[in-house]
């Protein structure tokens, strides 16, 4: 199956910067988009952005627009998220997502990483 692998998490002062990556491996891996999501302690996870990783079209949360860049690098098969200006609101698990096919529901997640600690210091 697919392996998603999380690296980059780590802590953080308040408007500073961490870049996460997510490597995909597999037999014959491949994905419709790749995306991150987040889970702050005591709260459901929610969506942070994705990747179409055929033509790179990207989309945000409103809470992340503008200060957050995902991309990809078809080489290494690899997503990143570059965050800038964190606030202590970022402060959560981020967790690598991937989509086979398209789907109506964005959370229809079909792999999961296992995550990695984003804290923002204020």
């Amino acid at each position: 199956q697919v392996q998603l692998v999380e690296s980059g998490g780590g802590l953080v002062q308040a408007g500073g910067s961490l870049r996460l990556s997510c490597s995909a491996s597999g037999r014959t891996f491949s994905s419709y988009a790749m995306g991150w999501f987040r889970q702050a302690p005591g709260k459901e996870r929610e969506f942070v952005a994705r990747i179409i990783w055929s033509i790179a079209s990207t989309y945000y949360a409103d809470s992340v627009k503008g200060r957050f860049t995902i991309s990809r690098d078809n080489a290494k098969n690899t997503m990143y998220l570059q965050m800038n200006s964190l606030e202590p609101e970022d402060t959560a698990v981020y967790y690598c997502a991937a989509w086979l096919r398209i789907v109506p529901n964005i959370n229809r997640v079909d792999y999961w990483g296992q995550g990695t600690q984003v804290t923002v210091s204020s």
